[in-house]
């Protein structure tokens, strides 16, 4: 028998597609275990707040194809203090809630964990368009950015195209060039840049340079923000070989829209996941998913970790480049 009776979840950080659908299946698994659910209104902040709401089978009715999340998120500088974390572990026990879901990204994470070494029992959900949360192969909502990336290059390259152009895409991605690889590589794009890999731009001007010489006449690089903004790599590449290529910056769009079926059948195996592993009498544990099958990580390896880049992507996007 579980000594969990009442849970809490709250969604946190930056928005991700999926996030609706995860805790929808936090709420309906924990429901049909018998337990008691709440929902934290606007991430840590709410938690300090106490703003919680009981949720039920209504409460997440029509929600797994919308992106963004029902139960909002914030930044919060006073749960990254220790009276912030006290606060938010005074909150859950008041209430009696044995447990607590979080989905978000890094940050989130470390919240968590700060919970975790609170006594309160936590699960970790990765959250995140960047894919950078490391022990697990993807995040919910990498997949529907990706795809809302690959979609808008579809449609530059076509005027592209038509106008014998150059486009650089810059697409989301601080610390972590996922987007831009994965994007990069399934839209067929001339040049990705990320920045866990060094580049020199005069080198990227110069191949552009030789191609169109060739007779290409239109390309696409794709620029995670990491690497450097659009317009100033636009700038050097003009300046370098005198190409002016068109800059789009994607910014936010690739954080709206419907989940995809991958991200919402991601989100709702996690989000089950996590309900039974609290109710097993794990806690302090990230949730992830490595080769297909379903894990736990505890949540400080993973938050004092960094997700290595798949080099052989990378280097395969090279090849398929040329």
């Amino acid at each position: 028998m579980s000594a969990v009776k009442s849970i809490a979840v709250l969604t946190s950080g930056g928005d991700s597609q999926g996030m609706n659908a995860a805790v929808r299946a936090v709420v309906r698994s924990a429901l049909f275990h018998g337990l008691d659910v709440y929902g934290v209104q606007r991430g840590y902040q709410g938690l300090i707040n106490d703003d919680l709401r009981q949720m039920d089978l209504r409460s997440v009715g029509d929600i797994i194809q919308r992106g963004g999340t029902i139960l909002q998120t914030a930044r919060c500088k006073e749960f990254m203090t220790a009276e912030g974390q006290q606060r938010g572990a005074e909150v859950l026990r008041s209430r009696g809630i044995d447990g607590l879901v979080v989905i978000g990204g890094d940050g989130s994470y470390q919240g968590a964990n700060k919970l975790s070494k609170l006594g309160i029992k936590t699960m970790g959900l990765p959250g995140t368009i960047d894919n950078d949360i490391p022990f697990t192969d993807i995040t919910i909502g990498f997949d529907t950015a990706v795809s809302i990336v690959v979609d808008a290059i579809n449609k530059i390259r076509d005027t592209m195209s038509s106008h014998e152009r150059s486009s650089i895409v810059e697409v989301m991605g601080r610390h972590c060039g996922d987007i831009a690889l994965h994007a990069g590589l399934a839209s067929g794009a001339e040049t990705i840049l990320v920045p866990e890999v060094p580049f020199e731009l005069s080198e990227v001007a110069e191949r552009m340079k030789t191609n169109f010489a060739k007779g290409k006449r239109h390309s696409i690089i794709v620029v995670a923000e990491g690497a450097g903004k659009g317009e100033e790599v636009a700038r050097q590449i003009t300046a370098d070989c005198g190409i002016e290529p068109r800059v789009t910056v994607l910014g936010h769009i690739q954080r709206g829209g419907t989940p995809t079926a991958i991200d919402r059948i991601l989100a709702s195996r996690l989000g089950d996941f996590a309900v039974r592993q609290l109710m097993a009498g794990d806690s302090g544990k990230a949730c992830g998913v490595v080769r297909g099958e379903l894990t736990t990580t505890d949540i400080d390896t993973v938050v004092n970790s960094k997700k290595p880049f798949d080099m052989n992507m990378y280097e395969l996007a090279i090849r398929l480049s040329q």
